[in-house]
């Protein structure tokens, strides 16, 4: 996992409250083995109608997603955070997550920031206006800047750590390895090895 400590760029104004990981991946996409090349499925649906926001020119390359409330409700599928990471985004500003998808993104080396209602309704409404205003999050300083907000935001410490080192579980694990291999070498033969 990558390093993620500050995402800065254009942001989709998406908006939508209790958007479903059904509707960030769909079904269908799940057949797939890799983990890579979700992001042509994100948001697949929607996306039939070409008016959808992630159609229109002005928001292409936007690296922030901003929603609604209880964003990635629903199963707990991995795929939902691929396919949002996949297709560009590094962080995604709401007023709440769901907590499975939540962690999904902590786990992907996805930026998960919840702020007021009040200030994501600003960042949205201001990103309507102006497709090409710029949205910084600051993962070191714990804070997002933005037409009209400049705000901090609330990460526990150890995601923060985790997300600052690009330490995913296989990652965290591997801090020990000198540890892990001392124990398998000193345990007898006839018990199960990891090798």
């Amino acid at each position: 996992m990558e390093p993620v400590k500050k995402v800065e760029g254009k942001a989709l104004p998406l908006g939508y409250s209790d958007v479903d990981t059904d509707q960030i991946v769909p079904s269908d996409a799940l057949k797939r083995i890799e983990r890579t090349g979700f992001g042509q499925f994100l948001f697949s649906e929607w996306r039939e109608d070409e008016d959808f926001v992630l159609n229109r020119p002005e928001h292409e390359g936007a690296v922030v997603l901003i929603a609604g409330e209880n964003f990635g409700c629903g199963s707990s599928r991995e795929h939902a955070v691929w396919a949002v990471q996949d297709y560009g985004f590094g962080a995604v500003i709401a007023p709440s997550f769901a907590d499975i998808f939540k962690n999904n993104c902590t786990k992907n080396g996805v930026l998960t920031v919840e702020l007021p209602e009040e200030t994501v309704r600003k960042l949205l409404d201001a990103v309507r206006e102006d497709p090409e205003a710029e949205i910084t999050v600051d993962l070191e300083s714990r804070t997002v800047k933005g037409p009209g907000v400049e705000t901090e935001f609330e990460v526990d410490d150890f995601t923060r750590y985790r997300l600052l080192n690009g330490l995913d579980d296989v990652g965290l694990t591997l801090r020990h390895e000198e540890e892990i291999e001392h124990f398998e070498r000193s345990r007898p033969g006839y018990l199960p090895s990891v090798r």
